[in-house]
């Protein structure tokens, strides 16, 4: 497997600064809910400070010199000298695109960046309070009395990577960096650099110590080395005692120069002080004891290995090695089915008991790797506040969005193919079914509307909702214009859900005109491609005049499943385990009696079942004693008729070829140990089959 190239410095820094624009633009669409939130002012600001710095750094001049722009309008607000409002913050989201383009082209010039910042500078000029009616004197008081009481004193200490500048990092700006955080003092420290002859240009062997005083917050220092942290030395700790009384042997102590035993010995020509104050009489020893046991205190409280020891170690990894990592386990997971059939039917007690081994070891390896594709769908949640803010400020509609189950996990691979469809099932929602304020005040609604994102697991799925309190569907709409576009005929009969399901049409809209955000019926026929793609499902429920809940079912994985390997005639097929609640026995009577109502009494609940026989077309005779496998999807279950259950399978998921898209059965194949493929059933859709045909007999 070839390995993908290193990434170059400018591509770390694209990454790293996407994540920040990220957090930036949640952080300012919680400022234009709160304006007045100054710890939200300053995480703005940190971030801004740290994309600045770091694009200097790597030679991103141009965001660099747009971003101190932004980041002036945000320290002045900080400092009090403009106020904090929200039409600030709705021109700092625009910046943000800025500023994205100029990282991701940084040669294209498109002059927007000029209309931004005279944009800024007219509502931080705006925002400029009226000078308090006080003497110069009195304001310059109270404004160092302030800075006094939130700055913080830090003990610094850094060596650079020695190919740090090789690798494009340069000292200089960071110590800059550093200065420009607050009161900073700095010296060099020389002890590693060798005799001219010796020395390397290209090597950064120089280390700094550094005293700062800022209001900024710890976090703040380890911004300024976020590139490098990983690789340098970093030592950082709180001076809360700023006396001026410290001796020099306390210092070099405390730095850590100097340890406890070599200044004992230099200073055994004469007696402790505390020996000293216990013969005068000044002090008790039981009293010096206790000082000196406040001291070790404080020592060992502020000791920066402390901290460091809690702190967990990450690694970035990019998501091709990913890919390749879940390709080589699902590659070892075939192979371990055929050595576990080969075993099977093997009497050598030593090779079952390695098989064994092997196939607990290969599923473990599984969960881990696919535990570390697993991604929260938070992530994913978070790019919508901005597509609803921009989306309400352009209809004039006022919309509150809420989400839960953040911490829902789910494939990355997944979730990167889940953001086209919801983006367009949130324009839909909002165009279409959230009322304008007059509307809603007339339909005795608050005149804010409400749109809700939510997600939990349901067995091996995930299910995804997308609630709205708007007006809901209009079905006779909907039948209307499908009628017109030929897509049913007329008077054709449909169940209100079959006729949700038209709206993913292609081609189709009950848009009257057509806008920038919807009108030309593209939008929710994406939607179900992606979806289908993804072997999930789209369910729609409405209630006329209040709203609308567009459910999508999704699986968690498209890699590896575990699945139950049954017989249907000569052929073998997997069901996901994950679906599976239970397995019974269908008797000849049941099966004779049975005939034409195809149904079993499971507990006296009454369960539809499917003869797969009759569906695979098998022309084998069917086992005298064949099994129901009851498999459920959210609230509906379905019985599925097999000849024979062969037991669980790890089953690698290969996705089936483009001549097989339209075949709504099986979601996948999967290669068995002895070389021959298995279909995956789609159990969603032989759920949805099964309860049609449920409905055509009670119909009948």
């Amino acid at each position: 497997m070839n390995e993908p190239d290193a990434l170059s410095p400018a591509d770390t820094f694209r990454q790293e600064a996407q994540e920040l624009l990220e957090q930036l633009e949640t952080t300012l669409l919680d400022l234009v809910d709160d304006p007045a939130d100054r710890d939200l002012v300053d995480t703005a600001f940190r971030g801004l400070h740290t994309i600045k710095g770091s694009g200097s750094m790597f030679g991103f001049d141009r965001v660099a010199a747009f971003t101190h722009h932004v980041e002036s309008a945000f320290d002045s607000v900080r400092k009090g000298h403009s106020a904090p409002h929200r039409e600030l913050f709705a021109v700092a989201l625009g910046a943000l695109d800025v500023m994205r383009r100029l990282i991701d082209t940084p040669d294209q010039d498109t002059g927007d960046e000029a209309h931004h910042l005279d944009r800024l500078r007219l509502v931080t000029d705006a925002a400029a309070p009226t000078p308090p009616q006080a003497g110069p004197a009195a304001g310059a008081k109270a404004e160092a009395g302030a800075k006094a009481a939130g700055a913080v004193t830090y003990r610094i200490r850094f060596r650079l990577p020695r190919n740090a500048m090789v690798m494009g990092t340069n000292p200089l700006l960071l110590i800059e960096e550093l200065k420009s955080l607050g009161d900073c003092t700095i010296v060099a420290l020389t002890d590693d650099i060798p005799p001219l002859e010796e020395l390397d240009p290209d090597e950064c062997l120089l280390g700094w110590d550094a005293v700062l005083t800022t209001e900024q917050p710890r976090s703040a220092i380890d911004d300024v080395f976020m590139f490098v942290l990983d690789d340098m030395k970093l030592e950082v700790s709180r001076i809360d005692d700023l006396g001026d009384g410290k001796r020099l042997g306390e210092i070099l102590m405390e730095r850590g120069d100097l340890k406890p035993a070599e200044l004992s010995a230099a200073l055994d020509r004469q007696k402790p002080l505390g020996t000293l104050l216990v013969d005068s009489g000044t002090v008790s020893p039981g009293q010096v004891a206790s000082a000196l046991a406040e001291q070790h205190h404080l020592r060992a409280e502020s000791d920066p290995g402390k901290a460091g020891a809690k702190s967990q170690a990450s690694i970035r990894v990019t998501a091709e090695r990913l890919d390749g990592l879940m390709d080589r386990v699902g590659e070892l997971v075939i192979a371990q089915a055929r050595l576990k059939q080969l075993t099977a039917a093997s009497d050598d007690m030593n090779l079952r008991s390695i098989a064994e081994e092997i196939e607990r070891l290969a599923a473990e390896l599984r969960d881990t790797t696919m535990g570390i594709r697993m991604v929260p769908i938070g992530s994913l949640f978070g790019r919508f506040r901005r597509l609803v803010h921009d989306l309400s400020r352009d209809l004039g509609k006022d919309i509150r969005l809420t989400t839960s189950g953040e911490e829902t996990e789910l494939d990355k691979t997944v979730i990167e193919r889940l953001a086209d469809p919801l983006v367009h099932l949130i324009r839909n929602c909002i165009d279409h079914g959230i009322e304008m304020p007059q509307g809603r005040i007339d339909a005795g609604k608050s005149v804010s509307g409400h749109l809700h994102l939510a997600a939990h697991h349901s067995g091996a799925q995930v299910l995804i909702t997308i609630t709205d309190d708007g007006k809901g569907l209009d079905t006779l709409r909907i039948r209307a214009r499908a009628e017109e576009n030929g897509l049913i005929g007329p008077g054709a009969k449909l169940t209100e859900s079959e006729l949700h399901q038209l709206i993913f049409s292609p081609g189709f809209s009950t848009a009257t005109e057509i806008s920038n955000i919807s009108g030309r019926g593209v939008g929710m026929d994406v939607v179900k491609r992606t979806i289908d793609s993804l072997r999930g499902t789209v369910e729609v429920t409405s209630t006329p005049g209040q709203g609308t809940k567009v459910t999508l079912r999704l699986p968690l994985t498209l890699a590896i499943i575990d699945g139950l390997l049954v017989r249907v005639g000569r052929g073998r097929y997997v069901i996901p385990l994950a679906a599976v609640e239970e397995c019974v026995e269908l008797t000849a009577a049941e099966d004779a009696h049975s005939r034409g109502r195809s149904f079993l009494n499971i507990r006296e609940d009454l369960v539809p079942f499917l003869r797969l026989r009759e569906l695979f077309a098998s022309r084998i005779a069917a086992d005298p004693y064949q099994k129901v496998v009851i498999v459920s999807s959210g609230d509906l279950r379905v019985g599925l008729v097999v000849d024979q259950v062969i037991g669980d399978h790890q089953t690698v998921i290969k996705s089936l070829s483009a001549l097989h898209a339209d075949v709504g059965t099986f979601s996948g194949a999967t290669i068995l140990g002895d070389g021959t493929v298995a279909l995956i059933l789609d159990v969603a859709n032989l759920i949805d089959f099964g309860q049609r045909q449920e409905e055509r007999l009670q119909a009948s």
